[in-house]
């Protein structure tokens, strides 16, 4: 892991920060990491927006229909 050091934070930021990790009973450096990777969820996207680009990326593409072959293979 990465050590991240900021510097300068506003007052209110910092005592809502704080007040919020006692809230949620973590630390200040859990609330803090907590949002950050909250945070780089929504960067990265959702799961709807991720759907679809593996969705674009496979268009066009004769993908078999594994439903269908299970259902064989258990007949035979």
């Amino acid at each position: 892991m990465k050590t991240l050091t900021i510097r300068e934070v506003p007052d209110e930021v910092y005592t809502t920060l704080r007040d919020c990790a006692v809230v949620n009973h973590r630390s200040l450096q859990e609330q803090v990491v907590t949002i950050l990777e909250r945070e780089t969820k929504l960067v990265r996207g959702s799961q709807a927006s991720r759907v679809l680009r593996w969705r674009q990326r496979l268009a066009g593409r004769q993908l078999g229909n594994i439903v269908a072959d299970i259902r064989r293979e258990r007949q035979r």
